[in-house]
């Protein structure tokens, strides 16, 4: 029985001998995916240009290299459409595509400001 999915760290620190043989049959099913280095490349380096930090570009493009791999979409297509977006737009869609592709335990939120002009929020009466 495995254990359920977690976005936090492993706690168990216990070596068994059979953890290879646990490791190749908890993968059996799932096909590797490879990637060229220049997309690689290309998809951290627009993030990073963007201002996300180095493991936030990481992250981020390894989603979107995946996601890009399963619809068979050409990665250089995707950030060509990314890049008119502003930087809270980039922000609110990689949340969502990060979340998309996050285990259901937990998610990744913003906030955003509400902007109210009191002065017609409300009705005075003379």
């Amino acid at each position: 029985m495995s254990e359920p999915k977690s976005n936090l760290p492993s706690t168990t620190t216990t070596t068994d001998s059979a953890d290879k043989v646990k490791t190749f049959f908890e993968n059996y099913f799932s096909e590797p995916i490879s990637y060229a280095a220049s997309d690689v490349d290309t998809v951290v380096g627009y993030f990073l240009k963007r201002g996300f930090t180095e493991s936030a570009a990481i992250a981020t493009a390894t989603v979107l290299l995946r996601q890009s791999k399963i619809d068979n979409v050409k990665i250089y297509k995707l950030i060509d459409t990314l890049k008119g977006l502003t930087e809270v737009q980039l922000s609110a869609l990689v949340t969502e595509v990060l979340n998309y592709n996050r285990p259901k335990v937990s998610t990744l939120g913003y906030k955003t400001q509400i902007q109210t002009d009191n002065f017609e929020a409300r009705n005075i009466i003379i």
